[in-house]
C-alpha cells in the first residue's frame, strides 16, 4: 500500500508537470508557465515582479490545405530545461561586450491523430521573454504551408500604445499614441483621410511595438532573427485586448513555406518597469546567432556626407537629363540626350563633397543617382530596372575613385533596385564585382515601389529570402550594405555584421516631405532600434526647406541642438551628416560636434527615458576616454537633470554643451542654440533645458 501511494503521487506529480511547467529568469525577476487546456492548445503566460504581464495566451499555427491545424490535440511528450551564460564581443555596436544569459524550457509537443510533433522553446532573460516554433525531421511533416500564425499576446489592460498601422510594404509612418481601445477608431480616421495607406487590418499594427500600463510597467513585442519566414504583425482583438501575430502573405497569399527541420523566428517581450532598461535591452541580438563572417575586420563604422539632401529637397536631381523619349529610342550614350541642368551626381558636385568629406574628417561620401535609368524610372516607367554598372557621361567612375582615394575618403555606392528583385539578383555578382574593382566597400540598396514580380510585398518570406541573400552575397565581396525600404531589422547584424545599417522606417527624408512629428526622435529607440541600428540620416541644420528649393515648402521639425543629440540617440554605425556643405559652412561651431562624435562605442549609460517625451543617453567612445551626450525632446519643454557619475574617478574633462537657446523652438526658432565649455568630473551635476523639439549634446573630452 505504501509503495502504491507513493507510486501514485509520482504518478500525479509528472500529470501536473506535463501540463504545467514555469521557467524562472537566472535573476527570478519574470516567471513563465507553459500549459494545455483541456483541448490540447499550448498556453502560456508571463509574470514580472509578480506582477502578471501576458495573460494566457495561446500559441499555435494554421496550415493551408491540412484537414489538421498545429493548434491543438497536443500531449506533452518531452520537457527539457537548460541554462545559458555567455560574453560576447560584437563587431560594432553602444557597448563592447554583450551579456548573453537566459534560462531554456524546451517542450516537445505531439499533436494526437497525426502523430506529428513540434517544439515549442522558450528563453527567459532578465529582460523578457523569447519563444519559437521548431519543427523537427519527421515522417508526417516535412512541406507544409503556413496560413496563419497563431501567436498570441495577451494584455493585462488597457494600455497606452505607440504604434504605426500595419503594411506589408512601409514602415514609413509616424507613430502614433493612444490607448489599445482607440487603434481601430484612429486606424479607420487615418485610412479615410489618405487612402493610399494600405493596412491589413483596422487594428492591425506593426513591431517594434511599445506599450506601457497603467501602473508604469513598460512592455516591447517584437520578433528576432527573422530568416526565412514572413514578417510579423499584431492584430488587436481590441474587446479583449488580445494582440495576435499575422503573417505578411505572398502573391498567393501564403504565409510561409516549410521545409522541416525548420523553426519560426523568436518571437520577443522585453519587460521593464524603467524606461532606460527597453532601451539598454540587448535580448534581440541574443537570440541571434554568433557572426558568421570569420574575419570581421574589413567591416568598419562610417561616418559620411553625400549627395542626397539636396535631391530629397529637389534642390538637385538623381537623373541626367528629362529627355525621356529620346533615351527610349536607345541612345544608350546620352550623345543626343540633353542635360538638365540639374543633376546632383556631376564630376564637380561630387568632388566638392569629396573636398568636404576630407577638409572635415569624415570617411565617405555617398552618390545617388550616379548610374543611367532615373529619367526612365521618374519619368515614365515604375517597372524600369537599373544594370548598377553604367555610369551618366558626367561622372567619371575611375577619376572620381582616384581623387577621393588621394584625399583618404572613399564613395559609397547606391544601388536602387526599383523593386525589381531578380533583376538585382541577376546582377548582384557583378554590382559587387564593379564595386570591388573601383574602391567601394559599402552600398546603400533602396526598395522603391512595387515589388516586381507583381504582387509580392514587402515584407513576405519571399522578398525577405531575397534581403538575406544580399547580405550574405555582398560578405562574399566583403562589402557593407545599408538597405532602405528592406523589411525592419531583427537582430540580424549579430550574424552578418555588414549589415551596418537600415532605413526601415520614417526618416529624416520626411521632413522635406511635409514633416514628422517633433517627437518622432523619441518613440524610435523604443520602437525601430529594438532590432538594429538606423540610418536616419541626422544632422539639418537648414529647417526652411524652400530655402534649398523655393518649390518645396516643408519645415524641419527639430532644433539645431536636436539635431546634434541624434548622433548619440539615435544610434548606428553609419552615421551621416546629411546637410549640405554650404548650410554646415554657415554654422561651423555648432558643427564642431558632428565632427567630433564617435561611431562606436565600449560603453552606454542611459539616464533618462520616457517614450514619446525625452531620451538622454551617455556613450564612451571606443577606445578613449571621451563620452558623448545626447537629450531629445517632444513637445513639452523641460529642464533635464544628470549627473556625470559615469565618468571615471579622479579624472578631469571639459564639456562642451551645445544645447536651445532659452527662446528656441523647432517650429518658430530652430537655429537659436548656445555653446559653452565647462569643466566636469565624476561628481558634477548639470540642470540643462530643452525647447520644444529640442535638446542638447555634450562632447566630454578628458583634460590630459
Amino acid at each position: 500500500m505504501k509503495n502504491l501511494f507513493f507510486a501514485s503521487l509520482i504518478l500525479f506529480a509528472f500529470s501536473t508537470v506535463a501540463k504545467a511547467q514555469q521557467l524562472k529568469s537566472p535573476e527570478g525577476k519574470f516567471v513563465m508557465e507553459f500549459s494545455l487546456q483541456n483541448d490540447g492548445t499550448p498556453t502560456y503566460n508571463l509574470k514580472y515582479k509578480n506582477k502578471e504581464v501576458v495573460k494566457t495566451s495561446k500559441l499555435g499555427l494554421e496550415l493551408k490545405d491540412d484537414k489538421k491545424s498545429l493548434l491543438n490535440d497536443f500531449t506533452v511528450v518531452d520537457t527539457k530545461t537548460s541554462t545559458f551564460d555567455e560574453t560576447w564581443k560584437p563587431v560594432w555596436g553602444e557597448v563592447d561586450h554583450i551579456r548573453n544569459h537566459y534560462n531554456e524550457l524546451a517542450v516537445t509537443l505531439n499533436q494526437k491523430g497525426t502523430d506529428r510533433q513540434i517544439v515549442i522553446r522558450f528563453r527567459l532573460f532578465d529582460d523578457g521573454l523569447g519563444f519559437r516554433y521548431e519543427f523537427p525531421a519527421q515522417k508526417n511533416l516535412t512541406y507544409f504551408v503556413i496560413k496563419e500564425e497563431r501567436s498570441q499576446f495577451a494584455m493585462t489592460g488597457d494600455h497606452t500604445a505607440f504604434w504605426i498601422p500595419g503594411d506589408y510594404d512601409t514602415q514609413e509612418y509616424d507613430y502614433t499614441k493612444s490607448k489599445l481601445s482607440e487603434i481601430r477608431g484612429l486606424s479607420q480616421k487615418a485610412y479615410t483621410a489618405n487612402v493610399s495607406q494600405r493596412s491589413f487590418s483596422p487594428t492591425g499594427v506593426q513591431t517594434s511595438l511599445m506599450l506601457k500600463t497603467a501602473d508604469g510597467i513598460y512592455i516591447n513585442l517584437h520578433e528576432a532573427a527573422l530568416i526565412d519566414y514572413s514578417c510579423m504583425h499584431l492584430n488587436l482583438d481590441d474587446k479583449n485586448l488580445v494582440f495576435e501575430s499575422w503573417l505578411t502573405p505572398d502573391a498567393k497569399g501564403d504565409k510561409g513555406h516549410m521545409q522541416a527541420p525548420n523553426h519560426s523566428p523568436w518571437r520577443t517581450i522585453i519587460v521593464s518597469d524603467d524606461a532606460r532598461e527597453i532601451l539598454a535591452s540587448k535580448m534581440t541580438y541574443n537570440l541571434n546567432d554568433p557572426s558568421k563572417i570569420e574575419n570581421t575586420s574589413w567591416i568598419k563604422p562610417v561616418k559620411y556626407v553625400g549627395v542626397w539632401w539636396e535631391m530629397i529637397t529637389g534642390k538637385s536631381t538623381w537623373s541626367y537629363t528629362n529627355d525621356y523619349p529620346t533615351v527610349q529610342l536607345g541612345v544608350t550614350d546620352f550623345a543626343k540626350a540633353k542635360p538638365n541642368g540639374t543633376h546632383g551626381a556631376n564630376n564637380a558636385n561630387v568632388k566638392k563633397y569629396i573636398d568636404f568629406a576630407a577638409a572635415n574628417g569624415f570617411d565617405a561620401v555617398l552618390v545617388e543617382g550616379w548610374n543611367e535609368g532615373w529619367e526612365d524610372w521618374f519619368g515614365h516607367s515604375k517597372d524600369y530596372v537599373f544594370d548598377f554598372l553604367t555610369p551618366y557621361p558626367d561622372f567619371d567612375v575611375k577619376g572620381l575613385h582616384e581623387y577621393a582615394k588621394s584625399k583618404g575618403v572613399k564613395i559609397i555606392m547606391h544601388h536602387e533596385t526599383s523593386g525589381s528583385v531578380r533583376n538585382y539578383e541577376r546582377h548582384m555578382d557583378a554590382a559587387y564585382k564593379f564595386m570591388n574593382d573601383n574602391g567601394y566597400d559599402a552600398v546603400k540598396s533602396g526598395y522603391v515601389g512595387d515589388i516586381l514580380p507583381r504582387g509580392e510585398n514587402h515584407y513576405s518570406q519571399w522578398i525577405v529570402n531575397h534581403y538575406q541573400y544580399a547580405i550574405e552575397k555582398a560578405a562574399d565581396y566583403k562589402i557593407m550594405v545599408n538597405a532602405h525600404e528592406a523589411v525592419r531589422p531583427t537582430g540580424i547584424a549579430r550574424t552578418y555584421p555588414n549589415l551596418i545599417g537600415n532605413e526601415a522606417a520614417r526618416g529624416t527624408e520626411y521632413q522635406a516631405f511635409g514633416g514628422s512629428k517633433s517627437n518622432h526622435v523619441t518613440v524610435l529607440p523604443f520602437t525601430r532600434l529594438i532590432g538594429g541600428p538606423m540610418d536616419y540620416t541626422p544632422g539639418i541644420f537648414e529647417m526652411d526647406i524652400s530655402k534649398m528649393n523655393p518649390d518645396n515648402k516643408s519645415h524641419v521639425n527639430s532644433t539645431i541642438a536636436n539635431q546634434l543629440a541624434l548622433y548619440v540617440t539615435m544610434y548606428s554605425p553609419l552615421q551621416m551628416a546629411a546637410d549640405t556643405p554650404e548650410n554646415y559652412n554657415r554654422f561651423p561651431d555648432a558643427f564642431q560636434f558632428i565632427k567630433d562624435v564617435a561611431v562606436d562605442w565600449s560603453e552606454s549609460k542611459y539616464i533618462e527615458a520616457e517614450p514619446g517625451d525625452f531620451i538622454t543617453v551617455a556613450r564612451k567612445a571606443k577606445g578613449t576616454n571621451n563620452w558623448f551626450v545626447g537629450n531629445v525632446n517632444g513637445e513639452t519643454p523641460r529642464t533635464s537633470n544628470i549627473d556625470f557619475s559615469f565618468l571615471e574617478k579622479g579624472k578631469k574633462y571639459t564639456a562642451t554643451i551645445y544645447a536651445d537657446a532659452k527662446d528656441a523652438h523647432y517650429k518658430t526658432n530652430p537655429q537659436a542654440y548656445t555653446i559653452k565649455k565647462i569643466v566636469v568630473t565624476n561628481k558634477s551635476k548639470l540642470s540643462q533645458f530643452s525647447a520644444p523639439g529640442g535638446g542638447y549634446a555634450i562632447s566630454i573630452i578628458e583634460t590630459k
